[in-house]
């Protein structure tokens, strides 16, 4: 994950407008817990606090938190390092405060990586090694080292805006990374508890000293906190809420990982991540996985924490991409039921390095165990909304509410908040959007070679199996296999339905089913791509809406490769990315099935060849209104 593609943070700076509010009586809070009561001395203005304190007398402190954990065993327990901004008047007029907290790997002293290759002469569950002299496309990681000097407020922007409002802003550093003790261990429990030290000392839980040695307490605070972050630093909420610690009343994760197998695996296959929803134009992260980023963020410490990175590569498992007990680990879906905090999702529809399935799979979690929670889904790639007000002023009112207990009505408003292309929002009660229902096409084919259909109807007359042969190192798929759907490619096989006769509104996660063989290897790639066709004799270009990836190997479960015959068929069935996505009316839905995927798979040399039957396959949307829609 490199700093330089990951946004560090999102904060934009709001006009300043000033009124005073009084208190209002406390409401209930997460899983009943009662929300604090607004101090007198807060200004408010339509629900939202507004800047009142001077960021020039802010204080700033340097400490050294001590945590649970012995990340890198010497035999002591690790100190994180944090820096903070809070109001001058905590001091002159001993005022209280709530803390908003980033946690970052990504603060000072970054190091440098080589990616994992991914280029074989056959994938490497079928026991063949990469291919001598084949290599890959590395790309290393650089990042100097970093020293903080003497400066008028905190790296970032986060003190900048909200410590006038009357927070208190804490910036820390992981486990294993920047000035802290240990190594970093990528997303495990001791990362976790690393990183929930801090709120445990802002409520008197834990000890911290000052860059003197000297104890330090929190006295200055509510031991009320929000924390946020984006990427990385948006997956540390995540971890964190997951332990439901005392005094985390909120949490803004922006673009966040909620499962790390999904980050880096896919359905039983090993995947990149990628910079934005396409690929195209850039080779993205491949190569990319846990161990390659624990090298990146723990900086100097390569020989010190060199038994940690070599145990995340060997079991993550580059060869099979099964999930296992270590992926296990890191994935916090499973402990949702444990979060007390609410939530505000925050994602990008067209985020493809931390895909949509992270937003996705985390929301259906939460509103399982009935945590308090919103979401924001904007149209672009990594990272926070883009060039709006709006947004800003909304995260404002949510931490105003959750952390001053200011009575604005956010939690009474729409739950979802859905960006278009255009750059207009709509908002819907949640998400999905209400009246999304799984709605099955069925592939058909008339001819062995010719594109096929897709239709609501089981399709009639011929029912031929239709083959293609792999050429994805060689091909992008996006840009050479997406268009031209009325024309047949060896490469390639593609369904199209009729024209839409109204627009159709895809909300939620679809699946694919494949009834296929792969007929000269004993492993394969699978990827399945949904497309926006334009008009038939359109010049429009084909639109990527979704996409999603599986290991033939893994068709009974993630968890264990089961070895397939040579031409024997297989029932294939995974899930593709979730999405929002308004098909225009006129326009046509299509699904494209390839084998390697360039820009995310694994690619072994081209000529792997797979056939499919399009009369015992299907592909399943969610949309809005149902069959009736398609129709």
């Amino acid at each position: 994950m490199r700093m330089s593609r990951r946004l560090a943070l999102l904060m934009a700076v709001l006009v300043p407008l000033v009124t005073v509010v009084t208190a209002a009586p406390a409401a209930a809070g997460p899983r009943g817990d009662d929300r604090p009561t607004p101090p007198s001395w807060l200004k408010v203005e339509d629900g939202v606090s507004q800047p009142q304190f001077d960021l020039a007398n802010a204080v700033e402190e340097t400490l050294f938190v001590q945590t649970e954990v012995d990340s890198d065993l010497d035999g002591k327990k690790d100190r994180v390092r944090l820096q903070l901004s809070r109001p001058g008047e905590t001091e002159s007029q001993g005022i209280k405060v709530p803390v908003i907290f980033e946690h970052s790997p990504y603060r000072y002293n970054l190091g440098d990586a080589e990616n994992h290759n991914v280029d074989f002469s056959v994938l490497p569950q079928e026991g063949i090694q990469p291919r001598g002299g084949d290599h890959g496309s590395s790309s290393g990681r650089t990042a100097a080292a970093t020293t903080r000097g003497p400066a008028p407020d905190l790296p970032g922007s986060l003190d900048d805006y909200w410590v006038p409002r009357g927070y208190a802003v804490v910036l820390g550093e992981s486990i294993g990374t920047g000035f802290s003790d240990g190594c970093p261990t990528v997303g495990d429990m001791k990362e976790t508890l690393g990183t929930k030290a801090i709120i445990d000392w802002l409520n008197g839980r834990a000890p911290a000293w000052n860059e003197a040695g000297e104890p330090v307490s929190a006295d200055w605070t509510t031991g009320d906190v929000g924390m946020t972050g984006v990427s990385y630093n948006g997956t540390l909420p995540n971890q964190v809420a997951t332990t439901g610690v005392e005094g985390l009343r909120t949490i803004v994760p922006v673009s966040a990982i909620s499962s790390w197998y999904d980050y880096y695996r896919a359905n039983g296959m090993v995947r990149a991540p990628h910079s934005n929803r396409s690929g195209v134009g850039e080779n993205g992260f491949q190569g990319e996985d846990l161990d390659v980023l624990a090298f990146f963020i723990e900086g100097p410490r390569l020989e010190k924490c060199r038994f940690l990175t070599d145990a995340l590569l060997q079991y993550a498992d580059r060869t099979t991409g099964d999930y296992n007990d270590y992926w296990d680990q890191r994935d916090y879906l499973h402990r949702a039921k444990n979060v007390k905090a609410s939530v505000f999702v925050v994602h990008g529809l067209e985020d493809y390095n931390v895909m949509p399935r992270a937003f996705a799979s985390w929301w259906s979690q939460l509103e399982r165990y009935d945590v308090p929670r919103k979401i924001w889904l904007h149209k672009d790639g990594h990272g926070g909304p883009r060039g709006t007000s709006d947004y800003q002023r909304t995260l404002n009112r949510w931490m105003d509410y959750w952390l001053f207990g200011v009575d604005n009505g956010i939690m009474a408003e729409p739950t979802a908040d859905v960006q278009r292309p255009d750059g207009t929002y709509e908002k819907y009660a949640d998400w999905p959007v209400p009246g999304a229902r799984a709605t099955t096409l069925r592939l058909g084919a008339t001819s062995a070679t010719e594109p096929g259909t897709l239709s609501v109807r089981p399709p009639s007359g011929p029912k031929p199996r239709q083959s293609f042969v792999d050429r994805g190192r060689e091909l992008d798929t996006d840009v050479a296999l997406l268009p031209n759907p009325e024309t047949a490619n060896p490469n390639r096989l593609v369904y199209v339905s009729p024209p839409l006769s109204s627009a159709a509104h895809l909300s939620g996660t679809p699946s694919v089913s494949l009834r296929a063989s792969v007929d000269n290897r004993y492993a394969a790639n699978l990827t399945a791509v949904v497309v926006d066709y334009g008009p038939v004799g359109s010049a429009d270009a084909p639109v990527m809406v979704t996409r999603g990836w599986m290991d033939v190997q893994n068709r009974k479960s993630v968890s264990k490769s089961t070895p397939i015959q040579q031409g024997q068929e297989y029932t294939f069935t995974w899930p593709l990315e979730p999405d929002d996505y308004m098909f225009p009316a006129g326009h046509r839905i299509g699904l494209v099935v390839v084998s390697t995927d360039m820009h995310y798979t694994l690619r072994p040399l081209p000529g792997t060849e797979l056939t499919v039957n399009p009369a015992k396959s299907t592909v399943s949307l969610p949309i809005v209104g149902g069959t009736r829609v398609l129709t």
